[in-house]
C-alpha cells in the first residue's frame, strides 16, 4: 500500500507531538507514525514538566500556538515556581505530572486536530531521491510518500539498555528499538554517533517510611504554564518528599562499580553532565558524605513513585542493597530498577536554524536524535520544525527565532553552531539576554509572531491584545500619578522604607523594592480603582506590569546591548566565501567555517575556534 502526505512525522514523543500539530494546524495534511498509540506522548523519565530555564521554552511553546503547557496545566498534580528569591530573569515554572493522564490528553488533542492522521507501524528507511526526501517505507511494508518528514525518534535508534552487566534492546523499558532507519540516513553523508541516559529505580510508595522524610508541598497561586484564560488546577495536588543518601549506601554502591556498565567499559557513549548517575555522583564527589533524593509521585491515584537524583545503571540487587540502607526505604520493594540506555544521535551541525538538514533537503530533525535531553528542549525544537516544514510545503519565508527573541531560540543556534559533545541541556545561563527572556512575558515575545504565521487563532491573539492594553494602562497610570509625602510617608514607614521629602510620581515608590502595586493600591484608592479595571488573569497583568516598572533600566540595557549586536546579524556570508583559500584566517577558523558555514557574521562569531580577529578579517572582505 501506499499513502500520500505533505508532512510525516516520525515519532510521537514531545518533539513529535508538537511537531505533527504545528504542520497539521498550518494547514498541511499530516501523518504521525508512531510505534504505540498508547504512548503518545510518553513521559520516558521523570513524569515533571519545566525546571530551571525549562519552564521558560514551555511558555514558549505555549505563546506560539503549541500544546505542551496546556497539557501540563491540565494533568500537573504539583506546581511550584523555582528560584523565587532570585529576579523575575530566573524564576523557572515546574509542574509534576500525572504520567497516564499526560498521555492521554496528548492523545484527545492529536485524534481531534483536522489535517492530522496517526498511524501506528515502525518506520524502516528514509527514501531519498537527488538529494531531496520524498517518503519512507515501515515495517509493514507500507510506504508512505511526502513533501517533508520530520524525524522525532528520541532515544529509539539502536537503543540499547544497560542494568549491570545485562544488556536489553530497546528504546524504552519493555518497548522495541528501531534498527535501519539511522543507516538509511547516514548513507546519505549525514553524521551519527551514541549518546547515552539513564533513569531511576521505580519504587512501591507502600514500602516507604515517610516518616523519615522531609515533605515539600507545591503552590496553589495563580501562575501555571499557559497564557490562556483556563483554570489552574484539575487534579488532586500532591506532595513530594526529600531524603539523603549515607555513607552506607556510598559503600554499596562503590562496591558495585565493577559491574557497573559506567566504569567497566561497557558503555563508551557520553552521558548528560547535569543529571548524572548515582555512581557518577560518588566517584565525581568522594568526599561528599551525602547525596539529596526527591521522591516524587508518578500519578494522582498509583502508587509508583520516581527517585529523582537516584538514576543508576548498577545491578539491580546493589540498586535495592544500597536503598535499603536509607532510613525511608529500609523496607523496599521496587516495581524496577534503574537502567542506562544508549541511542544513536545526528551531529546538530549538520542542521539550518529551521532544523531542516544541509544535506538531505525537506528532512527535519528535533528533539534527542540532535543530541539534547530534556522533554522541553524537545518541544521547542518540534514546533520550530513543524512550522518549518509546512512552510517548506506551501511557501513561505523561513521561520527561526533569535537569541534574544526566545530561549527556543538560544536552544537551536547552540545546537546548529557549536554542535554537542554531550547531551545538551538548557540553563538560563547559556542566554546572554534573560532579562529580555522571563516566564511572564513569553506572550508578548511570541504570540503575535505564531498569529501572522496562522499558528495561533485569533481568540488568544485578542487575549494578548487585552493583556497588553492592561499592562500599559496600569504603568502608565503609576507614571502620571503624583504622590504626596503627608499622605503617603506613614505607609512608607510602615513598610520599612524612606519616607518622602517631596512629592514624586507612583512609579518612582513602585521602584523601590519593599514597594509592590498591590501595597499600594491598599492605601492609594485611585490606584485600586486602575487596577480593578482588570476582569482578567488579573494577578498574572499586575505581576507582568510590575517586572515591567521594576526592571525598566535593565530590560532597556539589554534591549540597547541587543540591538547593537543584531547589526552582525543583519551581515550575510553563507555562500560570499571559499575559507579555505582565505590564509588571513587561523587553521580552526577555517576548519571550523568550512564545516558549520554559518549563515551570518553574527553566528560565525558564536561558533568556538573563530576568534574576534578572524570575524574581524570577515567583516573586511564583507565590506564593512
Amino acid at each position: 500500500m501506499e499513502f500520500k502526505y505533505d508532512v510525516i512525522v516520525i515519532g510521537a514523543g514531545h518533539a513529535g507531538c508538537e511537531a505533527a500539530a504545528a504542520a497539521a494546524n498550518l494547514g498541511s495534511k499530516t501523518c504521525l507514525i508512531t510505534m504505540d498509540m498508547n504512548k503518545i506522548g510518553q513521559m520516558s523519565c521523570n513524569p515533571a514538566v519545566g525546571g530551571i530555564a525549562k519552564g521558560q521554552i514551555v511558555r514558549e511553546v505555549d505563546a506560539l500556538g503549541g500544546y505542551m503547557g496546556l497539557v501540563t496545566d491540565q494533568t500537573a498534580i504539583q506546581f511550584r515556581i523555582l528560584n523565587r528569591s532570585k529576579g523575575p530573569a530566573m524564576w523557572s515554572p515546574r509542574a509534576q505530572c500525572d504520567r497516564n493522564k499526560f498521555i492521554w490528553a496528548w492523545r484527545e488533542i492529536l485524534e481531534n486536530t483536522p489535517n492530522l492522521h496517526i498511524w501506528q507501524d515502525t518506520v524502516r528507511e528514509i527514501l531519498v531521491e537527488n538529494g531531496e526526501v520524498v517518503g519512507l517505507t515501515t515495517l509493514l511494508d507500507v510506504t508512505f510518500r511526502a513533501k517533508c518528514i520530520v524525524l522525532t525518534a528520541g532515544t529509539f535508534l539502536n537503543g540499547l539498555m544497560h542494568v549491570g552487566r545485562t544488556k536489553l534492546a530497546g528504546g524504552r523499558m519493555a518497548e522495541p528499538a528501531s534498527y535501519e532507519l539511522t543507516e538509511s540516513i547516514a548513507r546519505h553523508g549525514i553524521e551519527y554517533g551514541r549518546m547515552k541516559t539513564g533513569t531511576p529505580v521505580r519504587i512501591d510508595g507502600r514500602s516507604v517510611h515517610y516518616e523519615y522524610m522531609e515533605t515539600q508541598d507545591g503552590e496553589c497561586d495563580f501562575h501555571k504554564f499557559s497564557f490562556l484564560d483556563t483554570s489552574v488546577r484539575h487534579l488532586k495536588q500532591l506532595p513530594c518528599w526529600t531524603c539523603f543518601t549515607n555513607e552506607e549506601v556510598h559503600r554499596v554502591l562503590r562496591e558495585g562499580l565493577p559491574d557497573s556498565p559506567l566504569f567497566n567499559g561497557q558503555i563508551q557513549s557520553i552521558g548528560p553532565r547535569y543529571c548524572p548517575s548515582i555512581e557518577t555522583k560518588i566517584v565525581t564527589f568522594p568526599d561528599k558524605e551525602q547525596h539529596q533524593l526527591f521522591l516524587e509521585p508518578e500519578g494522582e491515584t498509583t502508587q509508583e513513585l520516581y527517585l529523582n537524583g537516584f538514576s543508576s545503571s548498577l545491578p539491580m540487587n546493589i540498586q535495592i542493597e544500597a536503598l535499603k540502607k536509607v532510613p525511608a526505604f529500609k523496607d523496599l520493594v521496587i516495581y524496577r530498577p534503574g537502567y542506562a540506555i544508549e541511542y544513536d544521535y545526528f551531529d546538530p551541525t549538520q542542521l539550518k536554524h529551521t532544523l531542516e538538514t544541509k544535506k538531505i533537503k525537506n528532512l527535519f530533525l528535533a528533539g534527542q536524535v540532535n543530541g539534547t535531553t530534556g522533554y522541553e528542549e524537545a518541544a521547542g525544537q518540534g514546533i520550530i520544525a513543524g512550522i518549518n516544514a509546512h512552510i517548506n510545503c506551501h511557501g513561505g519565508e523561513p521561520f527561526t527565532l533569535a537569541r534574544d527573541e526566545a530561549y527556543i531560540g538560544v536552544l537551536i543556534d547552540d545546537l546548529v553552531t557549536k554542535g554537542v559533545d554531550e547531551p545538551y541541556r538548557m540553563f538560563t545561563s547559556r542566554a546572554e539576554y534573560r532579562i529580555l527572556l522571563r516566564m511572564d512575558d513569553a506572550d508578548m515575545r511570541l504570540t503575535e509572531k505564531a498569529w501572522k504565521l496562522g499558528l495561533v487563532k485569533s481568540d488568544r491573539y485578542e487575549l494578548l491584545k487585552r493583556k497588553r492594553d492592561s499592562i500599559n494602562s496600569i504603568i502608565e497610570f503609576t507614571r502620571n500619578y503624583s504622590m504626596k509625602p503627608a499622605l503617603i510617608n506613614p505607609v512608607l514607614e510602615q513598610l520599612g522604607t524612606t519616607p518622602l521629602r517631596q512629592g514624586c510620581k507612583l512609579i518612582d515608590l513602585i521602584n523601590r523594592p519593599q514597594v509592590t502595586l498591590e501595597n499600594m493600591a491598599e492605601h492609594v484608592s485611585a490606584f485600586r480603582r486602575e487596577l480593578d479595571k482588570v476582569t482578567e488573569r488579573k494577578e498574572e497583568i499586575i505581576e507582568a506590569a510590575e517586572i515591567l516598572i521594576k526592571y525598566e533600566g535593565y530590560i532597556g540595557r539589554e534591549r540597547m546591548i541587543a540591538d547593537k549586536l543584531a547589526r552582525l546579524e543583519s551581515i550575510k556570508i553563507k555562500g560570499k566565501f571559499d575559507y579555505n583559500v582565505i590564509q588571513s584566517l587561523s587553521t580552526e577558523a577555517r576548519q571550523k567555517l568550512v564545516k558549520i558555514d554559518p549563515e551570518t557574521i553574527a553566528q560565525a562569531s558564536r561558533i568556538p575556534g573563530v576568534s574576534p580577529s578572524d570575524i574581524n578579517v570577515l567583516l573586511v572582505l564583507s565590506g564593512r
